[in-house]
């Protein structure tokens, strides 16, 4: 039977067995959704402290479906906004229902503080379709949220946060090999803590995709890059000037890369660009 990994969390009664049964001949990969690089380097430093190889790949690709039906294990990474599932993750999900049945999963979910059942807001929907989940893991990263001053964090602060996700995934990685994955985000108690520390106030945020991107066009140079790097292709040149088509799902890698400082998002000015670069 075919076995993802993904990360976000499951039940550790099966979970011990099927880890240690023949792991070392399982083709493992992962998938991921990014928006300014901080679930892509705990997916990958994941892997690495994992096994020494393996394919890595962003969800929004032509390979990903490809990439979780040719491997056995799939990590699978994204990050909680509102205690919620970015809706371009969702979307992935029931929109290639087919390829997770019948797979093994282990969730990893990755947030500025705190989402209760980051990994379980995955696990509920890809146990339906027919997945098996492993476990989960949270790890909290710098916020990427740059237009909000009240979220930001010194760059020493962050430089910590970095250092100590990536000694948590090495451990996590070594309890998956010793058959005893995390179970985090994945029970009763996380569930109530997810949808009364957050999504319940906050479910409009990610229900649908958002329109609140904002393009200054005072400051806006017409260089394209936001237009290039957006995974929703939300993005698009009119008249020499960046235009929204008003399906953001709120990753800001556009916020993040843009030359002028000319895009905000949930707030209404640029305090930091928040590139995992500047941390690592």
């Amino acid at each position: 039977m075919p076995f993802l990994f993904l990360i976000c969390c499951t039940g550790p009664a099966i979970a011990g067995p099927l880890l240690r049964k023949g792991w070392d001949n399982m083709k493992i990969a992962g998938i991921y959704f990014s928006g300014t690089g901080n679930t892509k380097y705990c997916v990958e430093t994941f892997l690495r402290a994992f096994r020494e190889s393996g394919p890595c790949c962003p969800l929004e690709s032509p390979d990903a479906v490809q990439t979780i039906s040719d491997h056995d294990v799939i990590v699978f990474g994204y990050p909680v906004y509102y205690s919620s599932l970015p809706t371009i993750v969702r979307d992935f999900i029931y929109q290639n229902a087919g390829v997770f049945h019948g797979k093994k999963v282990f969730l990893i979910a990755t947030m500025g503080l705190f989402s209760g059942d980051g990994t379980g807001c995955a696990a509920k929907p890809l146990k339906k379709l027919g997945s098996d989940i492993l476990g989960g893991l949270h790890v909290r990263m710098p916020d990427c949220i740059g237009d909000e001053k009240v979220l930001k964090k010194p760059l020493d602060q962050n430089r910590r946060i970095v250092r100590e996700a990536a000694e948590k995934l090495r451990e996590a990685a070594g309890r998956c090999r010793s058959g005893k994955p995390p179970q985090k985000g994945l029970g009763f108690l996380s569930y109530v803590a997810g949808l009364f520390g957050q999504r319940l106030w906050f479910f409009g945020k990610t229900k649908t995709y958002s329109d609140k991107v904002k393009i200054h066009a005072d400051r806006c140079i017409g260089c394209g890059v936001c237009v290039k790097v957006c995974p929703m292709e939300n993005l698009d040149l009119v008249g020499g000037k960046a235009a929204t088509k008003n399906r953001c799902t709120l990753c800001y890698r556009c916020f993040s890369v843009c030359p002028k400082q000319a895009v905000t998002i949930l707030g209404k000015t640029v305090y930091e660009q928040c590139r995992l670069e500047k941390y690592t």
